[in-house]
């Protein structure tokens, strides 16, 4: 079923209105989370008229359409995939068996955790980036800066409805969790160490949206191959919602760097203060910036080796990216991968069953495609005829996960002593000043077309419509 019934409470294509104890289950969840995006969803929206995409269909043709909607009125709902009742796994002990409808028994601790951990960080990123439309460059980001939040709360509905329909009572109270936990809470954090980090201004909030979204292309990714058939479908509509959230990240960095090196070129200098001084973020700044989003979100994909992802991975959970273009037996056992270790001082690369490194090869595929954003970057400096260029850190910089965690390590792959690190880390990583330096930046700019003074406009607007097009009414 690939339309959505928008005539329900809650919009599905999951038929609930069959199901009467799960749908009254979730209705009574529905107020929770409405209580949850008023309190710490985003200020000042809620009576804001916003220019959203609002998915209809599940068709990867003209699934969504786009109209102004009261945030608090916003549709989310339940969408799966369509279904394929000859699904096969196609990796794991049980390669070729008939992919799972309901939870088996064995792995219903495990598949819990998973969806738990997927689901927390959804909620958590809205929380992170709650105060940002305060300081919003233009009315476009703005829109775009909703447009996640709105999509990251249906993420949640899509782990909800999951723990709800196949995780009984133990469900319902994980569902309730997750709205207890909040972002950067002291006694009662999200999960994952990366969406506890305050995302204090736009350059923030552009670096989390390209590299923290990133990871979350990679984990629904693998988590798509899922042998879970509900949590496979679910993870791929999500994947067409979360492309806009790279791409808001990545063009965001390019309007920054864009209007930067215009900048330099009419100051004819790289001075990092006279650029400051002309109200521009220096490359300096925005490398540095880089280097804390880049190194905090490889920490995302957890241990370099672990027995969790061996046995996420023959039990069937959880895959790997774009599993099956991979040409192996996808079982795995006897082969084997290579990961970093600190031996005698020096970085060492050793050989482990490439079962227990399974975290290990997502973050390198995620490493790869983080570095082919950032040579996209380095040609808007190049066509302005800057020769710096930007690099993403070693990957044992700064880590706080796994062997590596603690290492003293350059952003080239030097592994330095104490003194070195407190020596250099001001030039590593952003400091006071330059949070400091960007928040005085950060001042609201709202009129349709018009753009604060440190980014550039976009190159076109939002589903063909103008760059100065009414995309916020402010009610």
């Amino acid at each position: 079923m690939s339309t959505i019934n928008y005539s329900e409470k809650i919009p599905n294509n999951v038929n609930l209105s069959e199901d009467r104890t799960l749908q009254r289950a979730l209705e009574g969840w529905q107020p929770n989370f409405i209580n949850w995006w008023d309190d710490v969803g985003p200020e000042g929206s809620t009576n804001h008229e916003v220019y959203l995409r609002t998915a209809v269909s599940v068709d990867p043709q003209g699934w969504a359409q786009f109209g102004h909607v009261k945030m608090r009125d916003y549709r989310w709902g339940i969408f799966l995939n369509p279904g394929d009742a000859e699904r096969k796994i196609h990796f794991g002990d049980h390669l070729g068996e008939k992919a799972w409808q309901d939870v088996p028994g064995e792995h219903r601790a495990n598949l819990r955790r998973i969806i738990v951990t997927q689901g927390d960080t959804e909620p958590a990123s809205v929380e992170q980036q709650r105060h940002l439309g305060l300081t919003a460059p233009s009315m476009y980001d703005l829109r775009n800066l909703f447009q996640i939040n709105v999509e990251e709360g249906r993420h949640l509905w899509a782990m909800v409805y999951l723990l709800h329909k196949h995780f009984g009572r133990d469900g319902r109270e994980e569902a309730e969790a997750l709205l207890q936990r909040t972002s950067g809470d002291q006694d009662n954090p999200r999960i994952l160490g990366a969406f506890n980090e305050k995302t204090p201004d736009w350059l923030a909030f552009f670096m989390f949206t390209y590299f923290t979204d990133r990871d979350g292309k990679f984990q629904l990714s693998a988590l798509a191959e899922s042998a879970f058939d509900p949590l496979a479908r679910t993870t791929k509509f999500m994947l067409t919602e979360e492309a806009h959230h790279m791409f808001v990240g990545e063009s965001g960095v390019s309007r920054v760097l864009t209007r930067t090196a215009q900048v330099m070129n009419e100051l004819k200098t790289d001075d990092p203060q006279k650029v400051r001084a002309a109200g521009a973020i220096d490359l300096g700044t925005i490398q540095r910036y880089l280097n804390f989003h880049y190194s905090v979100t490889i920490d995302l994909f957890g241990a370099d080796q672990s027995s969790n992802a061996a046995i996420f991975y023959s039990s069937g959970l959880k895959g790997r990216y774009e599993e099956g273009k991979r040409t192996d037996d996808h079982i795995l056992k006897g082969q084997t991968y290579k990961v970093l270790e600190v031996r005698d001082g020096q970085l060492v690369e050793k050989e482990v069953p490439m079962l227990n490194a399974l975290n290990e090869v997502l973050r390198d595929d995620f490493i790869t495609d983080s570095v082919a954003g950032v040579n996209r970057w380095n040609k808007v400096l190049e066509k302005a005829g800057i020769p710096t260029r930007l690099t993403v850190p070693h990957k044992a910089f700064n880590r706080q996960i796994g062997a590596l965690a603690g290492i003293k390590m350059s952003p080239d792959g030097r592994v330095v002593n104490e003194a070195e690190w407190a020596a250099k880390k001001s030039e590593w990583l952003p400091t006071p000043e330059d949070f400091a330096f960007v928040a005085s930046l950060m001042g609201r700019v709202v009129d349709p077309g018009k753009f604060a003074g440190w980014i550039a406009p976009p190159v076109m607007g939002i589903n063909r419509q103008p760059v100065d097009f009414e995309y916020v009414r402010f009610g």
